[in-house]
């Protein structure tokens, strides 16, 4: 179902062969990597996937405030960069719906999102008996549009998740999301809606088994602790861990409860780890954890605070490396959800996930970045792939790594193969996360009378979409799909 290669070639600004397994023009580190991937009868070769990218405009002009760590710009950055790098003709670009209230009251509870959607910088004296409760504070500051932002960046993964289970795309997109900390009643490390459980939690509709992989510098939570309990979700987070890094959780003995059981898997990872010792460790679990569990979707959490030189973050990872693990996870041709997360000095963090735009769209791209109006962020190299590495003394010893190796393979061994799974029209619910069986009988009827009207490419349009022709509008607003 994917697009044939093809050789294209852009004014000024792009010029390659789309080709598989390409880390990037000038990089070294590909061809120092050991080839673990190459041995596993699971990958797909010559994958070719039809790639959804999700993008809004005014996502990257919201503000947390003057000294957080927290830069939506980077949106704006990344964004740039690869609508100059040409990448969107390997890609179908949406400008997606907001979320509604009743989407996101799938997994979140009704009081937290009434406080959210009330509260304001000009009114939040009115609240302040209610910062204590729902963790307002100095991570979690109130800003203006919060309400708005979580809207945009949540609407986003789950219109991503929907057009992987339509068969629409193979990859999906989502900068905005990967806000992985945030809780059922509360906001936590710079999120608020953890749009992840709610486009997992789509995705529970049509796939049995989901598998959620997290390379952000800091523990996946939120994402955990939402699928626990059950077995149709594996969450697998690497990161670093000493008990006092936030969040401070992601010890390797949190293995999951219950039906949940050896369904949660944590790397947890020392200061200044460096790409060879962390590109083998992550493939060798994931391919463990593929061949175990075998996963109808992927969500993969591409955090960039994991990067060498973050504001925040003590490893030692450059983009190619970082970009390595996106690769790995595309080539086993599993359905899959690339998103955000974190990322703090935002100049690297538009590199990187422009690199990895590049790797899931099989495009070799330059290492000459392309002119932007933001060039001077870029400066003095103004490459894809500066020098990152090296600021961190790396504490991950061999010993150590194989018997964090030897740890998650025996946890694995535990499972005794992939759950089974009874579908039915719609999931059962989990913990109550699902939506009652009124909206979902809601969503039956929707489906039966929304337009089945084939458009150029043979795909069906969708009134939650935005097409070119008679039915280019959207519920909300009227506006158009990126200005490309």
């Amino acid at each position: 179902m994917g697009r044939k290669k093809e050789t294209v070639t852009y004014s000024s600004t792009f010029s390659t062969s789309v080709r598989e397994g390409s880390m990037g023009a000038g990089v070294q580190f590909a061809s120092t990597l050991d080839p673990l991937s190459d041995q596993n009868s699971n990958v797909v070769e010559h994958y070719r996937p039809r790639v959804s990218y999700y993008m809004r405009e005014q996502a990257g002009n919201f503000h947390y405030g003057k000294q957080h760590p927290m830069k939506p710009h980077r949106l704006t950055l990344t964004n740039h960069l690869v609508l100059n790098y040409g990448l969107h003709k390997y890609m179908d670009v949406y400008e997606p719906r907001r979320a509604t209230e009743e989407e996101i009251r799938q997994f979140h509870a009704a009081d937290y999102i009434d406080f959210l959607k009330r509260v304001t910088p000009d009114n939040q004296n009115e609240f302040g008996n209610c910062f204590s409760e729902f963790n307002i504070g100095d991570d979690c500051p109130i800003f203006d549009g919060m309400w708005d932002f979580c809207r945009i960046y949540s609407g986003a993964s789950i219109e991503a998740a929907r057009k992987l289970i339509s068969g629409a795309s193979d990859i999906a997109v989502n900068w905005m999301g990967g806000l992985h900390h945030a809780k059922k009643y509360e906001p936590s490390g710079f999120c608020y809606v953890n749009d992840i459980v709610l486009a997992i939690l789509q995705l529970l509709r049509y796939y049995p088994r989901v598998l959620y992989v997290d390379i952000d510098i800091h523990h996946g939570d939120g994402v955990q602790e939402a699928f626990y309990t059950t077995d149709r979700v594996m969450t697998c987070s690497f990161h670093k861990y000493n008990g006092e890094f936030f969040p401070g959780t992601g010890a390797i003995d949190e293995m999951g409860s219950g039906l949940g059981k050896f369904y949660a898997i944590n790397v947890p990872l020392q200061d200044g780890i460096d790409d060879r010792s962390y590109t083998q460790l992550f493939k060798t679990v994931m391919t463990a954890v593929m061949e175990t569990f075998k996963p109808g979707a992927i969500v993969l959490q591409c955090g960039a605070d994991s990067l060498g030189l973050d504001r925040l973050g003590v490893f030692n990872l450059s983009i190619a490396a970082h970009g390595e693990c996106v690769k790995f996870m595309r080539r086993f041709g599993v359905p899959m959800m690339v998103i955000g997360g974190g990322g703090y000095t935002i100049r690297n963090v538009a590199r990187c996930w422009t690199y990895e735009t590049g790797i899931v769209c099989g495009a070799d791209l330059p290492d000459q970045l392309p002119n932007t109006v933001y060039n001077e962020f870029f400066a003095p190299d103004y490459s894809l792939h500066p020098q990152l590495s090296g600021r961190v003394v790396n504490h991950n010893s061999r010993p150590y790594l194989n018997a964090l190796t030897a740890r998650i393979l025996e946890q694995l061994r535990y499972l005794k193969g992939a759950p089974s799974v009874q579908m039915q029209e719609a999931p059962p619910d989990i913990q109550g996360f699902l939506e009652s069986e009124e909206h979902r009988q809601k969503d039956i009827d929707d489906d039966k009378n929304k337009d089945k009207k084939e458009d150029r490419s043979g795909r069906r349009e969708h009134i939650a979409e935005l097409y070119e022709g008679d039915h280019d509008h959207d519920a909300e607003d009227s506006s158009s799909v990126l200005d490309i």
